[in-house]
């Protein structure tokens, strides 16, 4: 068993996976890595099964010394890392000799990174998952759902593992400007035309007040014209539009019901951007359809073959 000893970290840095399924009747909300694109991408830098538990690093400060000898992926933002006094970029496999510090400092490009390990770190699973909810107090490393905190230790028990770096290619684009797709729901046709217009056709600002359960969009206000909803399930990159007429687009950690209407969802592709973004930057929004959204996520998908 390998360790690490984790000398700094933030309430921002948690142990994530791709989250518990099956149990939203029971109330539960699912959790997970907010960028399932680069937690899949530094697993498969070690060879891992793409869901394997992963630490989930947001904006930097985390600080993590090896005990004994490491091998260790990167993947996602370039939040400053350095082993040592060694600059490191996201998008590779490396080492940490026993004794070496592996650090994050702060974000130059996007928000989040991905640190994974040969197997994917041990922790209880709570509901199928290690995935940490602070809200519902599950997964975590004590099944609490708290995040890493100093003094606490990361131990993988996986043996082997690949030194891979990923090419230009696969390397997420976590800068990418491109339109944020949006699969319409069942209440788009009661918005008015011109905020349907407006939904499309204009920049939205990322609101500050964004955290695991949603982000705000900032801009023209959405006008809904149809009746009083009754609450409803609520699938994972919901965008809700509540009666100040700013959107809010759910996120992993949202609650399971809601009664707001629904532009749509954004796609599992646009939602793995939007978890890239920082607060003040702009976004577009594009309509798609069902099937060809499906088609595009089976697509990327392959490239982990």
């Amino acid at each position: 068993m390998s360790r690490l000893l984790i000398e700094a970290s933030t309430p921002l840095c948690l142990l994530q996976d791709a989250g518990r399924f099956g149990v939203r009747h029971l109330g539960v909300t699912q959790g997970g890595a907010l960028d399932w694109v680069s937690m899949s991408w530094a697993n498969w830098l070690l060879g891992n099964a793409l869901d394997a538990s992963v630490v989930e690093i947001t904006l930097g400060g985390f600080t993590v010394r090896a005990e004994e000898y490491c091998l260790l992926a990167l993947a996602g933002a370039d939040l400053g890392a350095y082993v040592d006094e060694r600059a490191i970029s996201p998008g590779r496999s490396f080492i940490l000799q026993k004794g070496q510090r592996l650090r994050f400092t702060q974000p130059f490009s996007g928000a989040r990174a991905y640190l994974a390990a040969p197997g994917g770190f041990d922790a209880p699973k709570v509901l199928g998952s290690c995935a940490s909810v602070g809200r519902e107090e599950l997964g975590g490393l004590d099944g609490l759902g708290r995040a890493l905190a100093e003094g606490a230790c990361l131990r993988y028990s996986g043996t082997g593992g690949a030194m891979r770096v990923l090419s230009a290619e696969q390397l997420p684009n976590v800068h990418s400007k491109a339109p944020l797709e949006l699969i319409v729901g069942a209440q788009i046709g009661q918005f008015s035309g011109q905020s349907l217009f407006d939904a499309f056709n204009t920049e939205w600002t990322l609101d500050s007040r964004a955290d695991r359960m949603g982000m705000r969009l900032l801009g023209t206000p959405l006008q809904y014209q149809g009746p009083s909803l009754i609450s409803e399930g609520i699938p994972l990159g919901a965008v809700q539009v509540p009666p100040d007429g700013q959107p809010i687009a759910l996120l992993n950690d949202r609650q399971t019901i809601g009664g707001y209407p629904r532009l749509g969802a954004l796609t599992p592709l646009a939602l793995a951007r939007l978890a890239q973004c920082l607060p003040g930057e702009k976004v577009r929004l594009a309509p798609v359809v069902q099937e060809t959204a499906h088609q595009q996520h089976i697509e990327y998908l392959r490239r982990f073959q």
